[in-house]
């Protein structure tokens, strides 16, 4: 247990990929997921609270189903799939953890489970409440239900989502590569990278866009993505592979992306956001005063576009194009683009009423 031992990590998230849960024949690889229950019930002996991500129900349900590739051939298979399969993978997770014990909980949640505040603090509430009890919650994304609209597309930012609303110290992303390289692993020469301690340009070109199985969703980009929510909210986040056994409990390589202090708990949620209504672009000098702490005023803005209202999320980027903040507008958008670049007195003529202090207050923004 020495990757987040349960003396520092209390609460613990750990992720399964499709490709590691179930074999390409579609069928459950049951030994090696008796194995994972053995290593988290080790870990509740030890004091930790777990929570699981697993993907898998696709697969499983389209093996039942018969349908053609892996039941991601249309959106309707894998709604299908996902409604079959999902009762499958509950049973499974229910049988190995039980004979270890432990009670397991199944919680579906969608995109808007957790991008709507109320909604994410009920999500929040009951993923506490059940891993105070020490039951063992089975999350995994309603892919019944979801569309390409509203919904995650991988576990990876699910699981970093999940670790920000259990208040959670350690995410472990199990998959089949044992971390980050500084190019595609596949090429001679890859370099693996065991510890990042900034997400940066540099760090984010390293990504492999693609899914070495074919059977999930999430390549090396959304687990970077991810890695960017958890730290944000204070998790530390390690990539490492379950190609063998106990792999909670066998010292094996990973990449750890080390989190530095977490933001507060409503600004974590602003920074792990997947969705924003509108976007407002900024000059250098409103750049420079947000990184100093500052509120956003409209004079510093030179763009502003889509269709928001007042208190919806927006991303703010910078001279450069790259989204450096994300808050809450303090305006509905005509408004807001009525006075982008405009002082108080010009923003009191163009609205007709006393402007807001700021576009975008900094109690209700957070820097990326």
């Amino acid at each position: 247990m020495s990757l987040f031992p349960p003396a520092s990590c209390p609460r613990l998230i750990v992720k399964i990929g499709s490709a590691l849960l179930v074999d390409p024949d579609g069928a459950v690889r049951r030994d090696w997921l008796a194995g994972i229950a053995a290593d988290i019930a080790d870990r509740a002996r030890a004091g930790q609270q777990v929570a699981v991500v697993s993907s898998g129900a696709i697969a499983l349900g389209a093996r039942r189903l018969g349908l053609a590739k892996g039941g991601r051939g249309t959106l309707e298979d894998a709604q299908a799939a996902a409604a079959t399969g999902q009762i499958a993978l509950s049973q499974v997770w229910a049988e190995v953890l039980g004979a270890e014990g432990l009670t397991a909980a199944q919680m579906l949640v969608t995109l808007d489970d957790l991008e709507h505040r109320r909604r994410y603090l009920n999500a929040a509430a009951t993923l506490d409440r059940l891993l105070s009890l020490g039951v063992v919650p089975i999350i995994n994304e309603n892919d019944s239900v979801a569309t390409e609209e509203i919904r995650f597309g991988d576990n990876d930012r699910l699981a970093a989502r999940v670790a920000q609303a259990a208040a959670a110290g350690g995410v472990i992303l199990l998959s089949d590569i044992d971390g980050l390289y500084d190019r595609n692993p596949a090429q001679k020469g890859a370099v693996h990278i065991a510890r990042i301690e900034r997400i940066d340009a540099a760090i984010e070109a390293m990504a492999d866009k693609g899914s070495a199985s074919g059977m999930g969703s999430g390549g090396m980009v959304s687990k970077i993505a991810a890695a960017r929510i958890a730290n944000a909210a204070g998790a530390h986040l390690a990539i490492a592979s379950g190609r063998i056994d106990r792999p909670l409990s066998t010292e094996a390589r990973h990449s750890l992306f080390v989190a530095d202090k977490g933001a507060s708990a409503r600004k974590a949620w602003l920074a792990g956001g997947l969705t924003a209504k509108g976007r407002i672009e900024i000059d250098a000098g409103a750049a420079k005063a947000l990184q100093g702490g500052a509120s956003l005023l409209a004079a510093g803005v030179t763009a502003v576009s889509g269709s928001f209202a007042r208190g919806d999320i927006l991303d703010i980027a910078g001279p450069d194009g790259r989204v450096i903040a994300r808050g809450l507008s303090e305006y509905p958008g005509a408004d807001a683009a009525n006075i982008v670049g405009l002082g108080r007195d010009a923003q009191e003529a163009a609205l007709g009423y006393a402007p807001r202090s700021a576009m975008v207050h900094r109690d209700h923004m957070v820097l990326l």
